[in-house]
């Protein structure tokens, strides 16, 4: 029985695959539980129709990252932060106050896609941070921590 996955299942396939499964376990558990659907010639057709739709758009926003990340590039940020008489920072500076800055520049970045290259940042200096745009855009961003 061929069945045509609407999501990941774990030793079976990954999401919009058409798989052979036996009869029981399509029809008793994979499509009452909304795991997958028969596969019917028009519902292998539709489904044709909407990887080649969902590869178009991931093209265009693929290419947006990729734009994004090479204007970041070349930019050295500066994240402010309050600094005693030595030099050290009262803190930490986190990739919340990177996603921000990088914000105020007009880029849309999460704060959960920024990898510092150290977990604490507690001195003045410059320092390097991975930034992913997308799922195969990641680009390395510079950053300046500077007193406020």
């Amino acid at each position: 029985m061929e069945v045509i996955l609407k999501q990941d299942v774990k030793n079976l396939g990954d999401k919009d695959d058409v798989v052979n499964v036996k009869p029981g376990y399509g029809r008793n558990f994979l499509i009452p539980k909304g795991m997958a659907a028969m596969a019917t010639v028009s519902a292998k057709k539709v489904l044709t129709e909407t990887v080649k739709q969902r590869a178009f758009k991931e093209e265009k926003v693929k290419k947006a990252a990729e734009t994004t990340a090479a204007k970041l590039k070349d930019i050295v940020l500066q994240v402010g932060a309050k600094v005693g008489e030595s030099g050290k920072i009262f803190g930490s500076v986190t990739s919340v106050q990177l996603a921000d800055v990088i914000k105020k520049l007009g880029f849309e970045v999460d704060r959960k896609n920024i990898k510092m290259s150290e977990d604490a940042l507690k001195t003045v200096g410059t320092y390097t941070a991975e930034v992913r745009f997308h799922k195969e855009v990641i680009s390395t961003v510079t950053f300046e921590v500077v007193a406020e």
